[in-house]
């Protein structure tokens, strides 16, 4: 008889949040497949529960899921942990819990934070129909061709993303969806907690300004036919700047600021030389 994959939620920031129920199954199970060890071990230390683990993460996880589902097979019982929040969102635990139902294994789930539903539940946006997006590529063709796809989404759109890529990721945000809405979630949970309700143009200038720290989740605002955003050529030329700061020549960066904008090719380009 087979045994069973557990897939548990981990705290998001505050250990607090890690539930009684979570804490038992952790301590039952035969061993823990984990995205990264010491991330994993220093939870456990904090509840006192030892256990083995089993690296599983992105890179390892065709080798490794096999061998989890092997040892299931046998009769032990996994846990699936993520560094945090639930596994199996925008994780490789997703191809586990599939190789587990192709097997016939038994799933269970032990709920528990979620950065997606916390962000979108704290950020004063549309909640009712909603689409997440994860991150986006850095191969700039994928990039490109997934936020066009979402250009005429009229869901609140949700994506995560690293403060290293953050003032790129306004930027493309701002080019293809207009000077939409948008709140901008960091640090869930933790001492440092913000939530910003702002608009892709301010955002841009307020992190242009200020070195974006932490972990972000980015809600934005779907489409709306009624929206109409006016831009002054100021405008026009910062967003031209960035587009620039990602590659493109003065030439093309002016081109699609004009696209987005509505104001002259000429008169960004010219505006940009002085």
């Amino acid at each position: 008889m087979s045994g069973k994959l557990y897939v548990v939620g981990t705290p998001i920031g505050n250990l607090e949040d890690f539930s009684p129920r979570a804490v038992r199954i952790l301590s039952e199970v035969d061993f823990i497949a984990a995205e990264d060890t010491r991330v994993t071990l220093k939870l456990l230390n904090h509840f006192n529960i030892k256990k083995e683990m089993l690296s599983y993460y992105e890179h390892n996880k065709s080798e490794k899921g096999n061998l989890i589902i092997d040892r299931i097979l046998s009769g032990e019982n996994c846990a699936v942990v993520s560094d945090a929040g639930m596994p199996a969102i925008s994780d490789p635990g997703e191809d586990l819990v599939r190789l587990a139902h192709e097997n016939e294994i038994p799933v269970e789930s032990v709920p528990g934070p979620s950065a997606v539903i916390t962000a979108l539940a704290i950020s004063g946006m549309k909640s009712g129909r909603f689409c997440f997006e994860g991150f986006l590529s850095v191969n700039k063709p994928s990039r490109k061709k997934h936020l066009e796809s979402l250009k005429n989404e009229c869901r609140t759109m949700i994506f995560y993303e690293a403060p290293h890529k953050l003032l790129n990721t306004l930027c493309d945000f701002l080019n293809v969806f207009g000077n939409r809405n948008i709140t901008v979630v960091r640090e869930l949970t933790k001492i440092h907690e913000t939530v910003f309700r702002t608009t892709l143009k301010d955002a841009l200038d307020y992190y242009s300004e200020n070195t974006p720290k932490g972990e972000f989740v980015l809600i934005i605002e779907g489409k709306e036919e009624t929206d109409a955003t006016v831009y002054t050529e100021q405008d026009a030329v910062k967003l031209a700047k960035c587009l620039m700061d990602k590659g493109l020549s003065a030439s093309e960066a002016a081109k699609e600021a004009s696209k987005t904008t509505g104001i002259k090719k000429g008169n960004i380009y010219k505006l940009m030389l002085q």
